[in-house]
């Protein structure tokens, strides 16, 4: 940072980085600009009511200080204070417009002034929460956010405002496009392209913020894109209609399309309802890898990719700015080949990179800074999120996670035998990896599992005891019968029958049963996949020939396939955890 901004620092030699204090009960770093002795100013005191700066009389109040950090203010005087006063009000405050007179004369007389007792005196706030990951253009990196001027976030309204902060599991979408944009970034992409959703992940964190989950969605993948209401410059809303059969990165940018229609996208892929977003380009993954002094990557074999311009020898190697930007990028001299292997490079990379910034930029206030720099430049969320206040309270909430409990997997796939460039969503596998984020279940060994004792298991009843109504509550049309046939003639529960549409519509698959129907109920349990949030047991025992009451829910989608989530990762899938160090590229 500018050690002029702040006033301080060039008459009385303070490194603006010892201006950075710990506060042990926040857990992050304050800058604090008053001389020693007197008291800081909690986040609170940043609204100090009835008063205004004496050097800024056009600075009003709101729920965030829209002014310029001291890294970006030069040393302009002010006309309307005195010379002394207002260079000493510079030097008190770090140009924050917020000392008292009082105070600035103290400071400039350099005598050691006493602790205000009006504590209205208020000072620029700063944390070293960790926002989010955010991807990067065409690479895959992710990197931390911090609070950074309001100025210096772009928003995109994409119809959708929820709290920075929910009590729930959050779901952040993450996407790197490969626009062209940025300065220094006339190399990359397509040269005619709008930008792409070109690396996507949707990370999901916990309810109790125990443990995530990043998923990696191919940008080659077939998939259906909804219809998109966009905002128009002119504050008007354009439709723009969806399209069946398409890769999955045309949609961003293809048609207008911004990343409300990617969120509309992923949401209708997998099922998850997404909170927020973060969106950057190709310059993040250089200007942070800069930032934190370069990355160690590992590589099982030389690397030679002349289309990405990367030469590694093998073993292990610390890149930085180009290098770094051309690893997570490569994908022919790795793998298959395949942006499958690029998948796999990348969150190699965000794992390294996300260890580096725990271990030296979060404990560093001046090498925070540089990182803080770094990602804002690049960074575009939405308005849930599209403030400094917001984001502080945002990363605050998703720095909790520890980072061996955060794991990375690809959205399972297959070739396409329509086009060998693309691929198709493998199903079978994902659909059970999508029910686990659905139901808050981690892919994380060894994080949220049940410290309990088991229950002792219940009795079962054979199929022919099992008598059940089924009823449509919101599964797809024709389930409840779809559903009696396979449980006739699949499982043999010949006193089954369908019972038509339900009263009204559920969220979720419910069956209902008596005390004494208990082994029936385990049965019928075990063959739906039913968790134990969907089993309700009534008061009374019920007659002979009562059935239990099957009601399909939105979230059946076909008999046999479960609607309970795994407890562990699906065979098949493709994940490794951040914190693993022995990764290398094959």
């Amino acid at each position: 940072m500018d050690a002029q901004g702040r006033g301080q620092a060039d008459d009385n030699n303070v490194d603006p980085a010892d201006q950075w204090v710990f506060n042990p009960d926040t857990g992050n770093y304050e800058l604090r600009l008053d001389p020693a002795g007197q008291d800081r100013a909690r986040p609170a005191d940043r609204k100090a009511p009835g008063r205004r700066s004496a050097r800024n009389p056009r600075a009003g109040g709101g729920d965030t200080d829209t002014r310029p950090l001291p890294v970006q203010r030069g040393r302009g005087a002010d006309d309307d204070e005195p010379a002394e006063g207002g260079r000493a009000a510079r030097r008190a405050a770090g140009r924050a417009g917020t000392a008292a007179a009082a105070g600035a004369a103290a400071a400039a007389s350099r005598r050691k002034p006493k602790p205000k007792k009006s504590g209205k005196r208020k000072f620029l706030y700063w944390t070293a929460g960790v926002v989010g990951f955010v991807l990067v253009a065409g690479c895959g990196t992710a990197f931390v956010i911090y609070q950074q001027l309001d100025g210096n976030i772009k928003k995109v309204d994409v119809g959708e405002e929820n709290s920075a902060v929910t009590d729930g599991p959050v779901n952040l979408l993450i996407i790197g496009t490969d626009a062209r944009t940025g300065k220094g970034d006339t190399g990359y992409g397509d040269s005619g392209s709008v930008g792409h959703a070109d690396t996507t992940i949707l990370m999901h964190v916990s309810k109790d913020r125990t443990n995530a989950t990043a998923l990696s969605i191919p940008r080659d993948l077939i998939t259906d894109i909804p219809d998109c209401p966009t905002k128009q410059p002119d504050g008007s809303t354009k439709v723009i209609p969806g399209q069946q059969h398409v890769r999955f990165n045309t949609s961003l940018g293809q048609e207008g399309r911004d990343p409300g229609c990617t969120w509309r996208t992923v949401e209708k892929l997998t099922g998850v309802k997404i909170n927020h977003f973060m969106m950057a380009d190709f310059n993040a993954v250089k200007d942070l890898s800069d930032a934190v002094d370069g990355v160690e990557v590992c590589a099982a074999k030389d690397i030679n990719d002349p289309k990405s311009h990367l030469k590694l020898t093998a073993g292990r190697h610390v890149v930085k700015g180009e290098q770094a930007l051309a690893f997570v990028r490569t994908r022919h001299s790795v793998g298959t080949g395949s942006d499958l292997s690029r998948i796999q490079l990348q969150q190699q990379f965000i794992g390294s990179l996300i260890r580096k910034l725990k271990s030296s930029a979060f404990g560093s206030p001046s090498k925070l800074l540089d990182v803080a720099q770094a990602a804002t430049k690049a960074l575009t969320v939405d308005t849930g999120i599209g403030t400094a206040s917001k984001l502080l309270d945002f990363g605050n909430d998703l720095k909790k996670v520890d980072l061996n409990k955060i794991t990375f997997a690809t959205v399972p796939v297959l070739d396409n035998p329509r086009d060998k460039a693309t691929v198709v969503l493998d199903t079978a596998k994902a659909d059970p990896l999508f029910k686990m984020v659905q139901q808050d279940h981690t892919l994380a060994k060894g994080a949220g599992k049940d410290k309990g004792g088991k229950s002792a298991p219940v009795k079962k009843a054979p199929p022919e005891l099992v008598r059940v109504d089924v009823t449509n509550g919101g599964g797809p049309f024709g389930a409840a019968q779809e559903t009696v046939d396979w449980l006739q003639n699949t499982k043999g529960a010949r006193l089954s029958t369908n019972a038509g549409n339900a009263p009204e519509k559920r969220s979720a698959t419910r069956l209902e049963y008596a005390p004494n129907q208990a082994d029936q109920a385990a049965t019928l349990a075990e063959w739906m996949g039913l968790p134990k949030s969907a089993l309700k047991k009534t008061g009374a025992d019920a007659g002979p020939r009562v059935p239990m009451k099957l009601v399909l829910g939105k979230d059946f989608t076909a008999p046999g396939s479960p609607i309970e989530a795994p407890t562990e990762t699906p065979e098949g899938v493709q994940h490794v955890n951040a914190d693993d160090k022995n990764i290398c590229a094959k």
